[in-house]
């Protein structure tokens, strides 16, 4: 099944979420290896810092070209310009962008960003359009349901999305003040699902195969968005094409220890050394829920104090 927006195919119409600290290249790239992904995000960049920083070096900007079709994503203030950080973006070759309305972080309630500007119908609105009269690339933004589970409200935020150009939009299908813990409300997606002329993707709570299924069943969504279970399981993406989008591609054949050790190859490869052991040991707190004995598994990794001390406590757990 492949979906097109603006002449951009994604198949398997499979996302991988922007996650701070978690979607950089190293997992970009080792998901990909497994297959599945339709579509690949980068962490949230700051639409303010952007004109000024360094594809080559940056750990929030690093890429390679397993790592496409790759939508850039965006925060900005309702007073940011946004026409430098458009350009520097189109210097990245970039497939995409996304728009931030989503994320709660305290750094952006500060400045009114994510969350927080979706608050104000009236900026989002003049934030969408500038974006759109900027670019000819897909655009797409990320939202949660809202303040309470009001599908007409939803319905009605979407279409005003659509009417500004939006190409895609991706639902957290929870309420601005839920935490992860709480069960996703997919069923309220339904409604927006139904009417709205442009894809939807619902993101929330998907870890394994039959939460796909739920999701896509409930929601009526065109996609899927996953996020933490990438970390906790890289190949999720893989398995969830195979069994809800029929699927079919050559993968590699990994134990847990392969998947381990092939994702600290890749931070080597692609980071300097002080940007290795914090996104390893961020990765091995959700990858260790995969397996038996993980929480030992997690301790070690944790309590490493070099990249080199990390690698032969995993190889020592998983030769035991």
């Amino acid at each position: 099944m492949t979906l097109h927006i603006r002449g951009l195919a994604i198949d398997p119409p499979i996302a991988l979420a922007p996650m701070v600290g978690l979607s950089h290249s190293a997992l970009r790239s080792l998901v990909a290896e497994f297959g599945g992904a339709g579509l690949f995000f980068s962490e949230m960049l700051s639409a303010k810092r952007l004109p000024s920083e360094n594809e080559k070096c940056s750990p929030f900007l690093i890429r390679t070209e397993i790592e496409k079709p790759l939508f850039y994503q965006i925060y900005a203030s309702e007073h940011v310009s946004l026409t430098s950080a458009l350009e520097k973006l189109s210097t990245f070759g970039a497939q995409g962008i996304d728009l931030n309305l989503g994320c709660p972080a305290p750094k952006l309630k500060k400045i009114k960003a994510g969350q927080f500007l979706f608050e104000k119908r009236g900026a989002v609105e003049k934030i969408v359009r500038k974006l759109r009269a900027l670019s000819d690339l897909p655009l797409s933004v990320k939202i949660r349901i809202g303040i309470k589970p009001d599908q007409l409200h939803l319905t009605k935020v979407c279409q005003m999305l659509a009417n500004e150009g939006v190409d895609l939009i991706t639902i957290h299908a929870r309420l601005d003040h839920e935490k992860f813990c709480r069960k996703p409300r997919w069923e309220i997606l339904q409604d927006a699902t139904s009417k709205v002329t442009i894809p939807i993707f619902a993101n929330g709570g998907i870890f394994t195969t039959e939460d796909a299924k739920e999701c896509l069943n409930k929601s009526g969504a065109a996609g899927i968005m996953i996020g933490r279970g990438a970390a906790v399981r890289p190949w999720i993406c893989k398995d969830i094409a195979r069994q809800c989008f029929d699927y079919r591609a050559s993968h590699p054949s990994w134990s847990e220890k392969d998947v381990f050790m092939r994702f600290i190859a890749l931070l080597e490869e692609r980071f300097p050394p002080e940007r290795r052991l914090g996104r390893l040991k961020q990765f091995a707190h959700y990858f260790a829920s995969s397996f038996p004995f993980g929480h030992q598994f997690a301790f070690r990794i944790q309590n490493s104090a070099t990249m080199e001390h990390a690698a032969r406590e995993a190889l020592q757990f998983f030769n035991q």
